[in-house]
């Protein structure tokens, strides 16, 4: 979609700009009199510790590709890595930043990400809703075997909803337990909770 294809525009652009930079810087040594093959032969012992230094760097920059080509979350998405939870902003060649809820910006390696268990809400197209509420004991059998098609009629007259069930789910302490489950089409949280309040709405009515 336009939004992946901007997010692989921007990173591959990236990538360009680094190589584009070290292709210049080494056109310049060049170009003062140096030979390259001489200077990157004489790193020796210096250029196995560069290599070992940048083995974290080149981790993450390969990481970020797979990041990408797999598609496991754009800039925008809302995302959850363990404890922590954001909407995605940036997706760099190192790291990743992501917008808590809170406010603060939280900084992600790349190669952190890749080894983590990442929950993407915006690639869910349907939202599964459960949710219980109680009637008094007192609530005559014939008024209770009602509850059950009040509530499948009330959710399948809001849009965007998929009715699965309703049940007389238990025997609370103080209340007789209704048990339903149903569906929001779409990842987007408060149009569920917008839904989830209009179904209350209605049950109250």
């Amino acid at each position: 979609d336009k939004r992946r294809s901007v997010t692989s525009i921007k990173f591959f652009s990236q990538i360009f700009d680094i190589f584009l930079w070290v292709g210049a810087g080494l056109l310049i040594i060049s170009m003062l009199g140096y030979d390259i093959t001489v200077l990157l032969a004489g790193l020796g012992i210096g250029g196995v510790l560069v290599a070992v230094a940048s083995q974290k760097i080149f981790a993450d920059l390969f990481y970020s590709f797979a990041l990408h080509s797999d598609h496991i979350f754009e800039e925008g998405d809302f995302i959850i890595i363990g404890d922590f939870m954001g909407t995605v902003e940036h997706i760099g060649i190192k790291t990743t930043r992501i917008r808590s809820l809170g406010g603060e910006q939280v900084i992600f390696s790349n190669t952190d990400l890749t080894d983590s268990r990442v929950r993407n809400y915006m690639l869910m197209e349907k939202r599964r809703v459960l949710f219980r509420i109680g009637v008094t004991y007192q609530t005559p059998l014939n008024k209770l075997k009602e509850i059950p098609k009040i509530i499948e009629s009330i959710v399948k007259n809001i849009k965007d909803t998929a009715f699965d069930r309703a049940h007389f789910f238990s025997y609370g302490d103080f209340s007789l337990i209704f048990e339903v489950v149903y569906y929001v089409i779409g990842p987007d949280y408060n149009k569920y909770m917008d839904i989830q309040q209009q179904i209350n709405f209605a049950i109250k009515e």
